[in-house]
């Protein structure tokens, strides 16, 4: 089958190639597939950045996003049949959406919500999960607090500027001014457009800040938050927790020192720093596909490429403008 494989780490490590088709195991499910959404995620995978942390064999297919349609179910599946339409951000070290065939673990997987287009499944589920599990798991948002989602036009940004409001939440963003309107109609009730304003000379007093982009950014989050407030970082640096999370507690010393600059700030601050880096979950996953059918939350697509596209496609994600997410789609 044909498929986008990271060769070796670094920008020019990804090829196209053709690799055997995936068995399933006894928990899985094999998928034919439909599209597959691009996340920043890909990148940093590509490039190496998680690779003391995800060991992965290269060669390795990419792709942290994908809907399609079940073509066979292993012996201890039952929740799926062939023929199911779903959507999954397949667990890490078993990714590989960009291709044309991928199996999957079926507790990662949902069946597809049934008013989205396959296009429009596919650039669902890391950004409803990751949103879902940091405002909702990890923050514990309420209706009433004020939340600050950076880069608000972005794919996890306009996730999550919508999850936040669904919680009831005072809604605040970063983005640029022509993206104002739109960010808005999402939910967002504060818009500030970072090529003129400093969001830390206009904000303060909120109890939950997302970075989606790390360095000074992320620092002057922390000044904007009320005592005790919590800024959750999706970029980065990684704290123990994560550590933790990988099963990999023999990192916790490496883990402590890379963030110790952000947590002592925060700290100084009388405030909380998180890392944050979303898990597979089908069954959470099925729970946001009833938001989507009922209209609570709604996919943002920047555009659609070519599955054959795809190194193309990746290069508009890395750009940084794409508004929304960008989904390659297969016949």
């Amino acid at each position: 089958m044909k498929a986008f494989v990271v060769e070796s780490y670094g920008a020019d490590g990804l090829r196209s190639a053709d690799v055997p088709e995936p068995v399933p195991g006894d928990r899985d499910v094999l998928v034919q597939v439909r599209a597959a959404g691009i996340n920043p995620l890909d990148k940093m995978v590509r490039n190496g950045e998680f690779k003391q942390l995800l060991r992965y064999e290269r060669p390795f297919v990419l792709g942290h996003d994908v809907a399609g349609v079940v073509t066979q179910v292993g012996a201890s599946v039952r929740r799926f049949a062939v023929g199911d339409e779903v959507c999954a951000r397949p667990r890490d070290l078993r990714i590989g959406a960009f291709a044309e065939f991928i199996a999957m673990d079926s507790d990662d997987v949902a069946h597809k919500p049934r008013s989205l287009s396959f296009e429009e499944a596919a650039a669902v589920p890391l950004v409803a999960l990751a949103a879902w599990q940091a405002l909702v798991d990890v923050a514990h948002v309420e209706a009433g607090q004020k939340v600050l989602v950076h880069a608000g036009a972005g794919g996890l940004g306009s996730t999550a500027i919508q999850v936040a409001k669904h919680l009831g939440a005072h809604v605040a963003t970063t983005a640029r001014a022509e993206n104002a309107e739109a960010v808005r109609k999402l939910g967002a009730d504060e818009v500030i457009d970072y090529r003129t304003t400093d969001f830390s000379d206009v904000l303060d007093g909120y109890d939950v800040v997302l970075d989606s982009l790390g360095g000074t950014n992320l620092e002057k989050s922390l000044s904007v938050l009320k005592p005790g407030g919590l800024a959750i970082s999706v970029v980065g640096p990684p704290d123990p927790a994560f550590a933790e999370q990988l099963g990999r507690s023999v990192l916790k010393p490496v883990l402590s020192l890379m963030s110790r600059k952000i947590r002592k700030r925060a700290k100084r601050l009388g405030v909380r720093y998180s890392f944050f880096f979303m898990r597979a979950n089908g069954t959470q996953l099925a729970e946001l596909a009833g938001l989507y059918d009922s209209g609570a939350l709604r996919p943002v697509l920047d555009r659609t490429f070519p599955f054959d596209d795809l190194p193309e496609a990746m290069a508009h994600v890395e750009l940084g403008r794409a508004n929304g997410k960008v989904v390659v789609t297969l016949d």
